[in-house]
């Protein structure tokens, strides 16, 4: 019956699937590009055997970054082929690994989609990232013979209750899993709990992501910009946080401090830039390449791929998502740039990470962005404290590292 109904539930959505690529793509162009591939059609086969890994977006491409190179190394003789379901994911793997590996849309979970997906790239091992469990795609695998590791795998306290809403899929889809590699104790016992068997503890790969030379070039080039002028980051902001920052900023000034603001979403640019101009703020945006006057206090990062640089050109750095409900972004990429970090009381996504780093002082909690401002202020004019956070969260950073070499026993396991 579940699984009836999920294949019906699938079929109801598809003219609402085809609308939303439409929809998204007036400002995202990309989500109109290669629709063949969302059903299993593709361009090209590949000749050589493939090791395919599945990263919904930006984050879970990053995050495989680190596993992805040393697959490469460890398996020479392989294509690599990374899956996306959005156009910013996409992008990201397109930017981070260029012409190295394949880089293609996963097919929608309809049967006849996945079983051509499978039956052109043939591949040796699927790795999907973090949460993304697909009930066909599993099914298929298995009667393919595809091993499936679930890798960097996370499940907050939030998400296995929604599971649970509807447990007999998620079980079966848990246990067609060839391996569990969990981020945490936690994060194991949730899955266990929903299924999942063969579950191992190997970290959180993004503690091994390290920046590349662009990363570092762009950075010199940022604070060239910003001169001697202390910067506070506000990065990765989700919908209304940028209007509580303003607020708050309103209400107590960062001095001579520049406001650097980069949204999470790149389809909110304009929007935000919309924000900052009805309010009579005077802001620059990044894509303008435009000189920093004196009187300009606030920057508009809309810009892709560049997060590394960001971090490493500010003094202080606020992780948005968890000033409101949405469960925070990745504060492991602040604390490895060496910039104290400021997090919102909203941290489910990264709770042993969060909890971890305010422990280890590379990181602080607020409850409220007038709290970010006030506490920003106070760091940027201490420059003792800016050097022990700092220092604090490279350290944390180090300490967590290994998670790569974890996951990639298991996948060495499984292709063998």
């Amino acid at each position: 019956m579940w699984r009836a109904g999920y294949r019906l539930l699938l079929w109801l959505a598809f003219p609402f699937v085809l609308a939303r690529l439409w929809w998204r793509g007036r400002h995202e162009p990309g989500y109109r590009q290669n629709l063949a591939e969302r059903f299993g059609f593709y361009p090209t086969r590949p000749a050589r055997p493939v090791i395919w890994l599945h990263a919904v977006s930006v984050g879970e491409t990053r995050a495989a970054e680190p596993l992805l190179h040393a697959l490469r190394s460890r398996h020479p003789d392989c294509d690599l082929l990374i899956t996306q379901m959005t156009a910013t994911g996409r992008e990201a793997a397109q930017q981070l690994f260029g012409g190295a590996v394949l880089v293609a849309w996963l097919a929608y979970d309809y049967p006849s989609a996945v079983r051509r997906f499978l039956r052109n790239f043939r591949p040796r091992l699927g790795i999907l990232m973090e949460t993304e469990i697909w009930f066909h795609l599993v099914g298929e695998c298995q009667r393919s013979g595809v091993p499936l590791l679930l890798a960097n795998a996370r499940m907050s306290a939030k998400s296995a209750r929604s599971y649970a809403a509807v447990a007999p899929l998620v079980r079966v889809a848990l246990g067609g899993l060839s391996a569990v590699a969990a981020q945490t104790t936690e994060d194991a016992e949730r899955l266990r709990s929903l299924g999942a068997q063969a579950v191992e503890i190997t970290g959180n790969l993004k503690f091994d992501a390290h920046p590349n030379a662009r990363s570092e070039s762009l950075a010199a080039q940022f604070r060239h910009r910003f001169g001697s002028r202390a910067v506070l980051l506000a990065a990765s902001t989700r919908e209304g946080e940028e209007d509580l920052l303003l607020n708050a900023l309103e209400q107590n000034a960062l001095g001579d401090a520049i406001l650097v603001i980069v949204p999470r979403h790149p389809q909110r640019f304009d929007t935000v830039a919309q924000l900052l101009a009805s309010r009579g703020l005077k802001f620059i945006r990044r894509s303008a390449n435009t000189p920093l006057d004196a009187d300009c206090d606030i920057v508009l990062g809309d810009s892709m791929g560049e997060m590394a640089a960001y971090y490493r050109a500010c003094d202080v750095a606020f992780v948005g998502g968890s000033l409101l409900t949405y469960g925070g972004q990745n504060l492991i990429e602040a604390c490895a740039a060496g910039v104290p970090v400021l997090i919102g009381p909203y941290t489910y996504n990264f709770a042993q990470a969060a909890e971890s780093a305010v422990a280890a002082g590379a990181a602080v909690r607020v409850n409220s962005a007038e709290e970010v401002i006030r506490l920003a202020r106070s760091i940027l004019q201490d420059a003792g404290l800016r050097e022990r956070m700092g220092k604090a969260g490279v350290a944390f950073c180090a300490a967590h590292r290994g998670a790569t070499e974890r996951t990639l026993a298991i996948c060495e396991r499984l292709l063998g």
